[in-house]
């Protein structure tokens, strides 16, 4: 994109950043963990899942296999039963055995805090690995989620699909220590006012700068 462009859309971000951080003074992970290791497998669970749906679940699995070890030896039926409602069941019960498996043999059992060791873990991605270095290790990381994903395009950020394509492109206009606040406000803007069936523009803080929203007033003009 030409300079011009990135200048535009680094001024769209700051809007963004400034806007939704009155709105939502106090951001946080919608998945309730005590430690990394939980919080790395309801970031799992997450996939194709709410948060809440996830939080209902944890509680007891996390109870039944509290250490990683416990997850490695698990019986994989069992922990497929324990995580069924999470839907896609079966292969996240492989994705956690198979991870925890390698953090015990690699790790002592232990998360690793770098996003490269993050990412050779089974069933770990970018946006999992960010959310983890994010919450435990105070690492900024863009989290593109299907909410952010979303929001990124119809304001106008991005015009990117992937969402590694998307994450570089933020990491060119939003200050890298903003990073983790910037995906969780546009997480929760995305659920509570840009929603995906009927966003509620006429009360969205940040209209004045986003290209749908401009769009749409044009269409009613």
């Amino acid at each position: 994109m030409k300079s011009s462009t990135v200048v535009s859309r680094k001024q769209q971000a700051q809007v963004v950043l400034l806007e939704l951080s009155r709105c939502y003074p106090r951001v946080e992970c919608g998945l309730v963990y005590h430690n990394p290791l939980e919080l790395l497998v309801a970031t799992i669970l997450s996939a194709q899942c709410t948060d809440v749906r996830v939080n209902k679940v944890t509680p007891v699995l996390f109870a039944e296999f509290p250490q990683a070890a416990d997850f490695a030896a698990a019986s994989l039926e069992d922990l497929e039963e324990a995580i069924r409602t999470t839907g896609f069941f079966r292969n996240k019960a492989r994705n956690i055995q198979a991870c925890c498996q390698q953090l015990v043999e690699r790790y002592d059992g232990l998360v690793p805090g770098t996003l490269a060791e993050l990412v050779k873990l089974p069933g770990i991605g970018r946006k999992t690995a960010n959310v983890v270095l994010g919450e435990i290790f105070h690492v900024p990381g863009l989290v593109v989620d299907t909410h952010v994903k979303r929001l990124a395009n119809k304001i106008g950020l991005t015009g990117e699909k992937t969402p590694e394509k998307i994450e570089r492109d933020l990491m060119t206009i939003v200050p890298e220590q903003n990073w983790t606040l910037f995906s969780h406000l546009l997480v929760t803007h995305g659920r509570q006012v840009c929603v995906a069936r009927r966003p509620w523009c006429g009360e969205c803080a940040v209209r004045r700068v986003c290209a749908y929203g401009k769009n749409l007033a044009g269409g009613l003009a």
